[in-house]
């Protein structure tokens, strides 16, 4: 039978390219996004193969009701994140920290959880964290403990879920809407910097972490790995 993938988070960027290779792998593909209009959209690219419900991952209430609502499903990724909380430490605000440990840490926990109920004992939970957790940049100190909060989760959830198939995907610096908060010009200059010092030569793509996600996915002797898909950025993180 062909199995059921739920991406949280599938509207964009990492989460719309591994919807994309999952239909490719012959997959039945649920997406969700917090806004409707974006899951329209990306239902749309799609081109109807896949379904999709506006649904917002912290709510706990609302991710449960979403997946009871589906009934069995064989594999979960979750792309969900929020405010980057970026800069300075000094500059730092208990405003900003608290969304994004909101906006990702929460909501990630949160999907997983709801998840439970109906994840097929022989199926999978596949977080996406950042680089950034282990990369000991100057001006990353909010983003990096939110992502290392979530990647301390991966190897005690694969004890506790067993056989349940629990990991986590590190990407590195990825062309992706993300950045999108930068200027175009200076989020071009900060890709080629980034792409300089980077031993595979590039900046990552979406496609490049969705095609890691379908190895978790596949792999059934994978669990409890956060797998570093950074180009090799990590190697050369001095340079920065």
């Amino acid at each position: 039978m062909t199995e059921r993938i739920v991406i949280i988070g599938g509207t964009s960027g990492i989460g719309l390219a591994a919807a994309e290779r999952q239909l490719a792998e012959g997959r039945e593909v649920v997406i969700t996004g917090r806004d409707a209009d974006r899951l329209a959209a990306a239902l749309e690219k799609l081109g109807g193969a896949a379904t999709g419900q506006s649904v917002d991952a912290r709510d706990e209430a609302a991710m449960r009701a979403f997946f009871t609502g589906l009934g069995k499903v064989d594999h979960v990724v979750i792309t969900a994140t929020g405010a980057s909380a970026g800069g300075p430490f000094k500059d730092l605000t208990v405003d900003a920290l608290r969304t994004a440990v909101e906006g990702k840490l929460v909501a990630q926990a949160v999907a997983a959880q709801a998840a439970l109920d109906v994840l097929a004992p022989e199926g999978s939970l596949t977080f996406i964290t950042a680089g950034s957790s282990g990369a000991s940049l100057p001006g990353t100190a909010g983003l990096a403990a939110v992502n290392a909060a979530v990647e301390a989760m991966v190897p005690v959830l694969a004890v506790e879920l067993a056989p349940v198939r629990v990991n986590a995907v590190s990407p590195g610096v990825i062309a992706t809407p993300w950045w999108d908060w930068m200027p175009a010009e200076v989020r071009q200059q900060a890709f080629d910097s980034y792409a300089e010092v980077t031993p595979a030569g590039r900046v990552g793509a979406a496609e490049d972490i969705a095609d890691a996600i379908g190895y978790l996915i596949g792999n059934s002797y994978t669990t409890g790995t956060v797998l570093s898909v950074d180009g090799g950025l990590r190697l050369n993180a001095a340079a920065l």
